[in-house]
């Protein structure tokens, strides 16, 4: 990997009132996409291991990665352009048939971490887009304390 991308990890997802808020981040700074509900879910569900009576439709697309021989080799949020992020899936394959291939699709972010997440895949921003969002850092960081203090409540 190369300068031009930033590795992340998925810090947090919270719910909102118009679907999820998925925290990327790392030790230097943390940035917010939203997305919407079943995806949300879905991240938030592969995030827990919670184990699903049947797959959903990311857990479906995994599945159909692995019975060609391929896997999610990482997932790069490539791009921002009026609030909208854009991202890279980068998928390998090798089976009896092919030597190793690796394959770079357009896909959304929000299905991107979901597979990620399910698949162990490494996280990245693109330098370009690191550098233009906001860090969120200290109102994550807020949330979290607020969430803590509710469960002692409770």
């Amino acid at each position: 990997m190369n300068n031009d991308v930033v590795s992340v990890i998925l810090r947090n997802v919270l719910p909102m009132d118009s679907g999820y808020a998925v925290f990327l981040g790392n030790d230097e700074k943390t940035f917010v996409i939203f997305v919407d509900e079943p995806v949300g879910s879905a991240i938030t569900m592969s995030m827990r291991g919670v184990v699903k009576d049947r797959p959903l439709t990311h857990d479906l697309m995994g599945h159909m990665l692995r019975a060609f021989g391929a896997k999610i080799e990482r997932i790069i949020i490539s791009g921002l352009d009026g609030g909208v992020f854009f991202a890279r899936l980068i998928i390998s394959a090798q089976n009896e048939v092919q030597q190793r291939k690796v394959v770079e699709l357009d896909a959304r972010p929000s299905d991107s971490i979901a597979l990620a997440v399910s698949q162990n895949a490494p996280i990245f921003v693109s330098r370009a887009v690191w550098e233009s969002v906001d860090d969120v850092s200290d109102t994550l960081d807020e949330v979290q304390k607020q969430g803590r203090k509710k469960q002692e409540g409770e």
